[in-house]
């Protein structure tokens, strides 16, 4: 059992040290965990739905060095992805900063189903019965109601 967790362990250590170049690295173990921390917020616009640093797309290697350039000139986290949401929009962020557009992309939905669901109910309190027939319509069925089918 021991062996089968320590070969567990080897495993993913391999895949690790295979999943990103070495010669990509920063020298410096500090800026190189800055700059892992920035990829795990950056969102990859190739695939859409992974980080920068889940992703295979060259796009993905692109901008891991380009943000590694930008730790290794001494830019902080902010300007970092400032230049980025400069270059390629908010969305490139995971977690988008909060502004008045957001709030309305996040709240809209909620917004139209309360106003739905509260015109459904005004509807359905304004509803009556059946509806009173005019004074025309209430002869003719008194007409139609005296006459013998047979």
């Amino acid at each position: 059992m021991r062996l089968k967790a320590v070969a567990a362990i080897f495993a993913g250590l391999l895949c690790l040290a295979a999943a990103a170049d070495p010669a990509d690295r920063l020298a410096d173990p500090a800026q190189e965990a800055r700059a892992r921390a920035i990829f795990q917020d950056v969102r990859c616009l190739v695939c859409q739905n992974e980080s920068i640093d889940d992703s295979e797309a060259e796009l993905a290697g692109d901008l891991r060095r380009t943000v590694r350039e930008q730790v290794k000139a001494g830019r902080s986290d902010a300007e970092i992805k400032r230049f980025l949401t400069d270059r390629y929009g908010e969305f490139v962020l995971m977690t988008p900063r909060f502004s008045w557009v957001n709030l309305a992309l996040w709240g809209g939905p909620f917004a139209v189903v309360i106003l739905g669901a509260g015109l459904l109910l005004t509807r359905l309190r304004n509803r009556t019965g059946e509806p009173e027939l005019s004074p025309e319509e209430a002869e003719r069925v008194r007409r139609l109601s005296q006459t013998d089918p047979t």
